[in-house]
């Protein structure tokens, strides 16, 4: 068991062997479903969308959707006013978006290897990578897709698409270390395609391409696997530790390159706790021929949660963000 701290030397992180409980047993709950808000967002002729990669929700219930079209960033009021918008520079890179705890926001951009952060008003502050450069060490990415934060502004960033690890950087952006190889065993990668803490400083990795969602701690320990449950795409953690997974029913792809070999059996909303247990399961309705109807998704990539438990969903091929409220029985 080693991390490294240099050169792309990756032996995964094993403590122990998580136990797993079959995914019939975690998966109990009935699936209920939600609403979608045909109102939101009230966006302007000016501001177009593409491919939705990212959405994000401040402190202040304001939601950032990030897509692949100008302008990169857009900014909503929950109640689907633009605020501003703002843009990153290369559409074509864009994947999620997050709001550190100062308010800052940080994007991932896959196609030139970087992750930067933005003010909330988009002027760039820092950027971790070399931009165009893909490589495995401290001062490079090869396709990152995602960041999470320690509440001292600590950085960990899933690098997913080339490489197969998850990289911690101090808040000033001082690699520190990284774990983490291409497979299908604990620890291991197929894609880690999203990330998110809880309060409890557990790490929540989106292992798209293994179908499972991968637990650790802030040193790289793994801590749990939950496997079988969703393809997942995109996670958001809430206040109460509760953790928002969008993707699709858990279909395994370790196609050894990251990308999707087929396009998703369905998509699907789940809930769960901090052991793993599935809360609340939400089918999502697919378009039968695109442009689909308000409500429906197609590739669902990104799950953003306000204050008052509104979902924010950003979606790929349908190109929009939506809101939904869940309908309860």
């Amino acid at each position: 068991m080693q991390l490294y701290r240099g050169l792309c030397l990756v032996t995964c992180l094993v403590v122990f062997a998580p136990g797993r409980a079959p995914a019939q047993e975690r998966d109990a709950a009935p699936p209920v479903r939600c609403a979608v808000d045909p109102t939101w967002p009230q966006k302007p002729a000016s501001c177009s969308w593409e491919a939705v990669s990212g959405v994000a929700v401040d402190a202040h219930d304001q939601v950032y959707v990030f897509h692949r079209g100008e302008p990169t960033v857009q900014v909503y009021e929950q109640g689907g006013t633009l605020v501003r918008t703002w843009s990153t520079g290369n559409p074509e890179g864009t994947h999620h978006i997050r709001l550190d705890p100062e308010g800052n926001v940080w994007v991932a951009d896959f196609r030139a290897h970087i992750v930067r952060k933005y003010s909330p008003l988009g002027a760039v502050m820092l950027t971790l990578g070399e931009t165009d450069q893909p490589g495995c060490d401290e001062r490079h990415f090869d396709g990152p897709t995602d960041m999470a934060f320690l509440p001292n502004g600590d950085i960990f960033v899933s690098d997913g698409y080339g490489n197969r690890r998850i990289v911690h950087f101090d808040k000033q952006g001082r690699f520190i270390k990284a774990w983490g190889e291409d497979g299908t065993g604990p620890g291991q990668f197929a894609l880690p395609h999203a990330v998110a803490f809880d309060s409890q400083q557990r790490l929540y990795v989106a292992d798209r391409n293994n179908a499972r969602i991968q637990v650790f701690d802030t040193e790289g320990q793994l801590l749990a696997v939950w496997d079988d449950l969703i393809m997942p795409w995109g996670c958001v953690v809430t206040g109460n530790d509760e953790l928002w997974v969008c993707g699709s029913s858990a279909v395994k792809q370790p196609d050894g390159d990251g990308w999707v070999i087929a396009p998703p059996p369905d998509q699907v909303l789940m809930k769960l706790n901090a052991a793993g247990d599935v809360l609340l399961r939400v089918p999502l309705d697919t378009p039968v021929a695109p442009p689909g109807q308000p409500g429906t998704v197609d590739w669902v990539h990104a799950v953003a949660v306000d204050s008052q438990g509104n979902i924010y969903l950003g979606d790929i091929e349908g190109r929009r963000a939506q809101k939904f409220s869940l309908c309860r029985p």
